[in-house]
C-alpha cells in the first residue's frame, strides 16, 4: 500500500462538475493498494499518517501532527500510484489490486483513519473519475509504502 501525503491549505474533489467534498487546512492522502495488501499495511500506514509532524507549532517548527494542528483530513484512492515504468513508456498498473480487492481496503483505510482521530474523514468516489484539486502548504509532500517502511 502506498500513499501520497500533501500538507494542504485545502482541497476539494469534484466529480462531473459537482463538488463532492472539500476540507481546510490538512492533509490529502492519495492511497494506490495491491493486491497483497491487507490489514497490517492498513494498520501501518493508518497510525503513521495521523501522528506524522508536519505541522508548524508555535516556533514555526514542524513539530505537530494533523490532530495537535486540529487538521482536516481527505482520502482519495488512486490506482495510479502503483505504476511501474521499468518497461517502455506506458506506464503499467498490473501491481494495481482490482477493485473488489482495493475497494474494501481504501474503505477499511478510511475507517482507521477516522477511528484513530476520531473525526470524519473526507474522501473521494472510489473509481470515479474525478477532479482534484488543492493548494499545497509548504510545500510538504511525503511519500510512504508500507513495504520499504522508510
Amino acid at each position: 500500500m502506498r500513499v501520497l501525503i500533501q500538507r494542504v491549505r485545502s482541497a476539494s474533489v469534484t466529480i462531473d462538475g459537482q463538488l463532492h467534498s472539500s476540507i481546510g487546512a490538512g492533509l490529502l492522502l492519495l492511497v494506490g493498494i495491491t493486491a497483497d495488501d491487507g490489514a497490517e499495511d492498513i494498520e501501518y500506514l493508518a497510525g503513521k499518517v495521523v501522528r506524522l509532524r508536519i505541522f508548524d507549532d508555535e516556533r514555526g517548527v514542524m513539530n505537530l501532527d494533523v490532530g495537535q494542528a486540529d487538521g482536516d483530513i481527505m482520502v482519495v484512492s488512486q490506482f495510479t500510484l502503483m505504476a511501474s515504468t521499468r518497461k517502455g513508456n506506458r506506464p503499467s498498473y498490473i501491481a494495481a489490486a482490482p477493485e473488489p480487492v482495493s475497494r474494501p481496503l481504501y474503505e477499511r483505510f478510511v475507517a482507521a483513519v477516522e477511528a484513530l482521530t476520531g473525526r470524519r474523514v473526507a474522501t473521494g468516489v472510489f473509481g470515479a473519475d474525478m477532479q482534484v484539486a488543492l493548494v499545497n502548504d509548504g510545500p510538504v509532500t511525503i511519500w510512504m509504502d508500507s513495504r520499504r517502511r522508510e
